[in-house]
């Protein structure tokens, strides 16, 4: 599953997005309103995490959802806040919030919501993908083959899904890093030519394809 989350403290930010990952979860992670509005117009994401408070001001974040769902947007809403009145959560709601989360809050209670909202519409998402003999199973964060589960860290998992989760999209590594890694290594190191020969080896050497000079993609069917 894929995440974007939308926090100007990053103080927050980082750890919070790093937390996720390392949970298993590709995330995208942002300051501001206007970064965010162009990830979303341009990614497939399972959720969004927008805080209400952004640079562009207290209600940036209501502001932002409302724009999104009068631009169709489906996806699920969580919003996080330090502004715990009822007005306040209604006011989320009402802006086209699915759930909100007072700050300070607890970790594992944010991935129980998580779920929540994934679990939910779930329904009417695309929950799996089917590609030669595996399937992609991203509700459940599990790739089979023939039905048997393929075993995979929580990285290479993470990477099959970026790129999957968009076939024909060419990832530079640069994105890769950023987007699987939490941007903790520089573009010369070899940390994506390993995860990707690992994910080759054990899915087969076409699930990845490398487009010399440009990076890499997930072939479409």
């Amino acid at each position: 599953m894929r995440f974007l989350l939308v926090e100007d403290e990053e103080a927050i930010r980082l750890p919070l997005a790093a937390n996720l990952r390392e949970a298993g979860y590709a995330v995208d992670a942002v300051g501001d309103a206007r970064q965010a509005e162009s990830l979303v117009r341009s990614f497939p994401y399972q959720a969004l995490i927008v805080d209400v408070r952004l640079p562009e001001g207290e209600d940036t974040g209501f502001d932002l959802v409302r724009r999104l769902r009068a631009g169709g947007l489906t996806m699920p809403v969580l919003f996080l806040s330090a502004r715990d009145t009822i007005g306040d959560r209604i006011g989320g709601l009402d802006a086209g919030g699915d759930d909100y989360l007072v700050k300070p809050f607890d970790l594992g209670e944010l991935h129980a919501r998580l779920r929540a909202l994934v679990r939910r519409t779930r329904a009417e998402a695309r929950t799996a993908l089917e590609w030669r003999d595996l399937r992609f199973d991203w509700t459940g964060r599990a790739v089979l083959r023939a039905g048997v589960r393929v075993a995979l860290t929580a990285k290479e998992y993470a990477l099959i899904e970026v790129l999957a989760s968009a076939p024909g999209r060419i990832y530079r590594k640069e994105e890769l890093i950023e987007r699987v890694w939490d941007g903790a290594f520089g573009a010369e190191s070899n940390v994506v030519e390993t995860y990707v020969r690992n994910v080759r080896r054990k899915l087969g050497d076409g699930v990845i394809v490398t487009q010399r000079g440009l990076g890499y993609l997930f072939p479409e069917a």
